[in-house]
C-alpha cells in the first residue's frame, strides 16, 4: 500500500468509485480509493439504480446528463461491458394542474440544458405503460432517456478504468483516523497502515458521519429505511415486446420499473422509518434492515389501484435497507465547511441515477478549484449551524414523504421549523407574518390581512399578489420596516485589512471610515464568487477601527471559507462572526428620515448623513450602527442592532413610526422592488458560470488596481468577448412571472435562461433576469419565453426601470 499520494478517496461505493475515476480524468493519477469492506458493500448494492434525467434545477439536470453518457459509453465498452438499460423511458405521474404546471416548468427549464421532456395526457401516459390506470390521472412528464443500471457492475467498471490511469483501490482497509497537519496535509490512518496525502474526500454512504467524526465535523446526513419488492413473472410484461417505462407515482408514493419480466416497486410511506441514528452496527456490510411490509400497505393499496397486474403478481423478494438523506434532499458535494483540503460527496440518496455526474463535478473542484456548473445546489456549506442531527432527521422524513413532489414556488415545509429566530419572530408573528424560510432562518415573507389567510402554491401569481402591492405602495409614498435576519456579517480589523480585502475584491475598496461601498469577489478563474458590502466604523467605545463585511445569508460558512483560505501569514487581518450576534431593521421610504430622527439623536440629513454613510448610534435606547443602504430603491436605512437590544429598538422605531402610519412590509415586497433596481441576488443572478463583464458589473471592476484574486484570468478572458450577457427583460403576461431555469428561446433555439423573475408594482411591469447570446442583449430585443408551456413574448429593457438615476436613495 502507498504511504504517499495526492488524493485519498473514503468509501468504495457508487459516490467513492465515479470520484476516483473522474480525478483520472482530469489528470490526477495518483490517487487512492480505500473501502473498509468490498466495493458496493454500502448502500450501492441494494440500489433500486434508476437512472434519470430529471432534475430541480439545471446543474441536476447537467450531471445527470453526464452521468447518462458516461454510463452508456461504459456500457458499450467491448473489453468490459455492463449492463444498462438506456433509454426504456419514464413517466411521472401527476393528477392535479399544478403538478403538471410544475412539470411544463421542468421541461422548459432542462431544454436549456439540451435535455428533450415531453408533458403527456393520461391516455397517452397509458398508451406508453400500458399496465397502469387513467383513473385520477391527468397526465406525466415523459423522460426519454430514463432507464436502470447494474450497480456492482457500474462501480466495478469505474474503479477499473481509475485504475488503468494509475489510480489504486485498496479494499478491506477500514479508516480508523483523520489526523490533519500544520500545512493542511492529512494522514489517513488505517488498518492496514497510514497514507499522506495533500486531500481527503469522505464518500462514506450512511458511514459518513464515522468519517466525519475522524475530522471533528457533523454532516447533515440522515438514513431512512427504504424497501421495494421483486414481483414474479407478469404475463403482460413477457408478452408486451418491449421494456416497460419507469414510473414514479407522487399519487400514491410509490415507483417501479422492469426486472426481467416482473416489476420492482418501491414505496415511499408515510410511516417512514429513520435508521442508524444512535450508531451502525460495525458488522452491517452488505446487509438488509428486516422486512417491514405492514409499513408499506396503505402505498400498496394505492399501487395496486393504478396497476391492478399487481394484485395477481407473487413476490419473490423483498428489499429493505438504508438510504441517505440530507436537509432539503440534495446532496453534499463540495468542500467541507470549516476544514482545509477536505471534500465530501455524501448524501446521495438517488447515487447510482446520479453519482457519475456528482463525481465530476466533485473532482472538477478538487482539481480546479471550481466545476463547469455553478454547484451552490450541491455545496456542504450551504447548511450552517442550524443543520444538527434532530433537524437533519426530520427534514429527512419529510423529504421521503414527499419523494416526488417538487417543491413550488414560495413552498416551505413544515418539518423542523423554526430552526433560527430573533427576540422579533414572536412579535411579528403576532403581528400577522407569514415566514419564508433562508439558510434556516424565519424571515417575514408578507403580512396576512387574517389569521386564517393561506396563498396558494402555484408557478402563477397568487393571493398574495395584492397584498405585496400594498406593502410596495406604502414603502414607495411613505414609511416600511421590515426585519432582515441572518444576513452574514464578518468583523475585519487589523492594520492590513484594507490591504487585504483589496486583493479580495476585483473593483475599488471604500477605505476611509464613515463609508460604504458595495463589491464582487472572484475565483481563480475571473468568475463571480461572492458579492458584499463593506462599511468602515472608526474606532469607539464598540471597537477599533473595523471593517463589517455583510452578504447573503446562505453565505456565512461559503465567504467566511473563502476569506479564511486567502489570509496571509505576514498580514494583520483578523476576522470574526457577527451573524448571530445581530440583526437588520430596513426603514425605507420618503417619510423614513422622519422616523429614525424621531428616535435616534442627531442630524440625519442628506447633508449631514448622505448616501453609503455608517455611523453608530442609539435607537431610543438600543445601540445601533445605521448605513444608508437601499434594496428598495426608496431613500433606505439599514440599522444593524445587537439581538439584545433588538426589541427595544423595534418598539422605539414603531412608537416613531405610528403618527406617520408606518406599516410592515417582508421579502415579496423586498424581491418586488429589487427587481426593479435590477439588484441581483446571489446564487440566482450572480453564479460561477459568468464573470463580471457578462453580469453587467464592469463599473465594479478595476483592471488597473494592481493584483486581485481573478484578474490574471479576467484578462484573459476579454479576448474572447463575452460568451453570454444579463439582461433585464419585460415579461408580456400577467399570469404569473417568469421562473429561474426557463428556457428563453428564438424558433425551436434555446438562446438564454431565466435566473430569477418577478412583479415591479411600482412600474407595472413583470420583471425578469437572464442570460442571454451577447448578440441579443442589445435594448428592445425580442425573444419567447417558454413559462410552463406558455410561449411569452419577452423584450430586453433598460437596467433599473424605475428610478434609473438614483434620485430616490439620495434625497
Amino acid at each position: 500500500m502507498k504511504s504517499r499520494t495526492k488524493v485519498v478517496v473514503i468509501g468504495g461505493g457508487i459516490a467513492g468509485c465515479s470520484t476516483l475515476y473522474h480525478l483520472t480524468q482530469e489528470g490526477w493519477s495518483d490517487v487512492v480509493l480505500v473501502e473498509r469492506n468490498e466495493l458496493t458493500s454500502g448502500t450501492t448494492w441494494h440500489s433500486a439504480a434508476q437512472v434519470t434525467n430529471f432534475g430541480m434545477n439545471q446543474t441536476m439536470v447537467g450531471l445527470k446528463s453526464h452521468s447518462i453518457g458516461l454510463y452508456k459509453e461504459l456500457a458499450e465498452d467491448p473489453d468490459y461491458p455492463i449492463n444498462y438499460h438506456h433509454g426504456d423511458g419514464g413517466i411521472r405521474l401527476a393528477n392535479t394542474e399544478a403538478q403538471m404546471q410544475g412539470y411544463r416548468h421542468f421541461a422548459s427549464m432542462a431544454r436549456g440544458m439540451d435535455v428533450q421532456f415531453e408533458v403527456i395526457d393520461a391516455e397517452e401516459c397509458a398508451r406508453r405503460h400500458p399496465l397502469i390506470s387513467t383513473e385520477n390521472l391527468i397526465g406525466g412528464l415523459w423522460d426519454p432517456m430514463d432507464g436502470d443500471i447494474d450497480p456492482a457492475q457500474l462501480c466495478q467498471a469505474l474503479a477499473r478504468r481509475a485504475r488503468k490511469a494509475g489510480a489504486e483501490v485498496y479494499r478491506n482497509t477500514p479508516v480508523v483516523g483523520l489526523k490533519q497537519h500544520a500545512d493542511d496535509t492529512w494522514t489517513v490512518q488505517t488498518e492496514q497502515g497510514d497514507i499522506d496525502c495533500d486531500i481527503v474526500v469522505n464518500a462514506g454512504g450512511y458511514r459518513v458521519n464515522e468519517v466525519g467524526a475522524m475530522m471533528g465535523v457533523h454532516h447533515p446526513v440522515a438514513s431512512m429505511e427504504h424497501q421495494y419488492f421483486l414481483t414474479e413473472e407478469i404475463p403482460a410484461i413477457r408478452d408486451a415486446g418491449h421494456r416497460m417505462p419507469l414510473l414514479r407515482c407522487p399519487i400514491s408514493d410509490y415507483y417501479c420499473r422492469q426486472e426481467k419480466n416482473g416489476l420492482l416497486l418501491g414505496f415511499y410511506e408515510q410511516d417512514c422509518k429513520t435508521w442508524g441514528m444512535d450508531g451502525i452496527d460495525p458488522n452491517f456490510v452488505n446487509a438488509l434492515c428486516p422486512d417491514d411490509l405492514d409499513r408499506v400497505t396503505g402505498v400498496l393499496e394505492g399501487a395496486f389501484a393504478r396497476m391492478p397486474a399487481l394484485m395477481e403478481a407473487g413476490v419473490h423478494t423483498v428489499v429493505n435497507g438504508p438510504i441517505t438523506y440530507t436537509i432539503d434532499g440534495a446532496p453534499l458535494v463540495g468542500p467541507i465547511p470549516g476544514k482545509r483540503n477536505a471534500f465530501c460527496i455524501i448524501g446521495l440518496r438517488a447515487g447510482l441515477g446520479e453519482g457519475g455526474g456528482h463525481g465530476w463535478l466533485l473532482a472538477q473542484q478538487i482539481v480546479h478549484g471550481e466545476a463547469c456548473y455553478d454547484t451552490w445546489c450541491l455545496d456542504p456549506r450551504r447548511f450552517t449551524g442550524h443543520a444538527n442531527v434532530e433537524l437533519t432527521a426530520l427534514k429527512a422524513i419529510e423529504d421521503y414523504q414527499n419523494e416526488f413532489r417538487f417543491h413550488f414556488p414560495h413552498e416551505h415545509r413544515p418539518a423542523g421549523r423554526p430552526a433560527k429566530t430573533t427576540p422579533l419572530t414572536p412579535v411579528l408573528a403576532a403581528e400577522g407574518a407569514e415566514f419564508t424560510v433562508v439558510n434556516g432562518w424565519e424571515r417575514v415573507d408578507y403580512i396576512k390581512p387574517a389569521p386564517d389567510f393561506a396563498h396558494t402554491h402555484s408557478f402563477d401569481f397568487d393571493e398574495t399578489f395584492d397584498l405585496v402591492a400594498a406593502e410596495v405602495a406604502n414603502v414607495q409614498t411613505n414609511v416600511g420596516l421590515a426585519e432582515v435576519n441572518g444576513f452574514n456579517r464578518i468583523e475585519i480589523t487589523g492594520a492590513d485589512r484594507h490591504a487585504f480585502l483589496d486583493r479580495m475584491f476585483c473593483g475599488s475598496v471604500i477605505k476611509r471610515d464613515g463609508r460604504v461601498g458595495l463589491g464582487y469577489l472572484l475565483n481563480h478563474n475571473g468568475m463571480i464568487k461572492a458579492e458584499a458590502t463593506l462599511a468602515n466604523l472608526p474606532a469607539s467605545d464598540r471597537g477599533p477601527e473595523r471593517t463589517w463585511y455583510g452578504s447573503a445569508a446562505a453565505s456565512e460558512f461559503h465567504d467566511m471559507d473563502w476569506l479564511t483560505s486567502h489570509l496571509r501569514a505576514d498580514e494583520d487581518v483578523h476576522l470574526r462572526s457577527l451573524t448571530h450576534d445581530q440583526t437588520i431593521l430596513i426603514l425605507a421610504g420618503p417619510r423614513a428620515r422622519d422616523v429614525l430622527s424621531a428616535c435616534a439623536r442627531g442630524d440625519w440629513s442628506a447633508q449631514a448623513f448622505p448616501w453609503l454613510s455608517v455611523r453608530e448610534c442609539f435607537v431610543g435606547i438600543a445601540p445601533a450602527t445605521v448605513m444608508g443602504v437601499s434594496f428598495s430603491g426608496e431613500l433606505a436605512y439599514e440599522i444593524h442592532v445587537p439581538n439584545a437590544s433588538l426589541y427595544a429598538a423595534y418598539l422605539a422605531l414603531r412608537q416613531a413610526g405610528e403618527p406617520l402610519g408606518m406599516k410592515l412590509f417582508g421579502a415579496r415586497a423586498v424581491d418586488s422592488m429589487r427587481m426593479e433596481k435590477s439588484f441581483l441576488h446571489w446564487k440566482s443572478d450572480l453564479i460561477t458560470e459568468f464573470d463580471p463583464f457578462e453580469t453587467g458589473l464592469d463599473r465594479f471592476v478595476k483592471l488597473d488596481k494592481g493584483d486581485f484574486i481573478g484578474r490574471t484570468a479576467l484578462k484573459a478572458r476579454q479576448s474572447d468577448g463575452l460568451r453570454k450577457k444579463l439582461v433585464v427583460l419585460q415579461v408580456h403576461t400577467s399570469q404569473g412571472p417568469a421562473h429561474p431555469g426557463g428556457s428563453l428561446m428564438r424558433g425551436d433555439r434555446v438562446v438564454g435562461t431565466v435566473t430569477s423573475g418577478e412583479w415591479g408594482h411600482r412600474t407595472g411591469l413583470n420583471l425578469a433576469h437572464g442570460f442571454v447570446e451577447s448578440d441579443l442583449a442589445e435594448i428592445g430585443s425580442e425573444m419567447v419565453l417558454d413559462r410552463c408551456g406558455e410561449h411569452v413574448a419577452v423584450t430586453v429593457v433598460p437596467t433599473s426601470p424605475y428610478d434609473p438615476n438614483l434620485e430616490r436613495v439620495r434625497s
